[in-house]
């Protein structure tokens, strides 16, 4: 897998492209005008991205009707003396529709435990947890 970046302008906006070519652009948030995201809230997105398609493609497979999805994902930074990774990583999936609670909980594990290849890349020095919000009753 690779990615390119060029540089748009003559501060920090830069725009990526991957295999699909679609463009992706990020720059710094300390900027007047910021021209994309930056490249932690991608790390998030990334993180929720991953599991959102897994976590479909579960659901799906097993006849779930899922009407509506909605995935929150927070991220927790510690400060160390030249930057700030995350230490924590918590998303909230929001499931509507006709889904078995067991069956969207069973998805939810096996995407961020085996499946989420972003989540496994930061396993051992991100902590991820999750909660499943179906039909506006928390499950898990």
């Amino acid at each position: 897998m690779k990615v390119t970046l060029n540089r748009v302008n003559d501060n920090y906006h830069f725009e990526a492209k991957g295999a699909s070519g679609l463009p992706v652009h990020i720059d710094n948030k300390t900027g007047d005008e910021v021209h994309g995201s930056s490249p932690m809230e991608l790390l998030l997105m990334g993180v929720g991205g991953c599991s959102a398609i897994d976590i479909v493609l579960i659901l799906k497979k097993q006849r779930q009707e899922i009407t509506s999805y909605k995935m929150e994902v927070e991220g927790k930074r510690k400060d160390l003396k030249s930057a700030k990774p995350f230490e924590a990583i918590h998303t909230t999936i929001h499931l509507e529709g006709a889904i078995d609670e067991e069956k969207a909980i069973r998805a939810a594990a096996l995407s961020f435990e085996k499946y989420c290849s972003v989540s496994l890349t930061l396993e051992g020095n991100v902590a991820i947890t999750y909660d499943i919000i179906l039909n506006g009753k928390k499950i898990s």
